[in-house]
């Protein structure tokens, strides 16, 4: 479990070992406080965050849905990179 800001994520999945501590929490900002699931993948040596949401959440449009996760990985991250899920709990 992870807290940061006013929320608690599970890593519910992880790629190679995509994960960093300190590279989330320098990254993470109050913006993505209303997702419901971060996405973190590492290109170049950089981490990059996307959020998305359930269909029940407020924020909800069809650009963030959380349906979409494995394909925004597979269409707009390197192949093979590094990467991770946070869900809030």
């Amino acid at each position: 479990m992870i807290t940061i800001g006013k929320n608690t994520y599970k890593i519910i999945k992880e790629e190679k070992n995509g994960f960093d501590m300190d590279a989330f929490k320098e990254r993470f900002t109050d913006y993505f406080e209303p997702y419901d699931y971060i996405v973190g993948d590492w290109a170049y040596g950089k981490l990059r965050l996307k959020g998305f949401n359930d269909k029940r959440n407020p924020h909800y449009n069809k650009l963030n849905d959380a349906s979409s996760i494995e394909s925004y990985i597979e269409d707009y991250c390197a192949y093979g990179c590094k990467y991770f899920i946070l869900k809030k709990e």
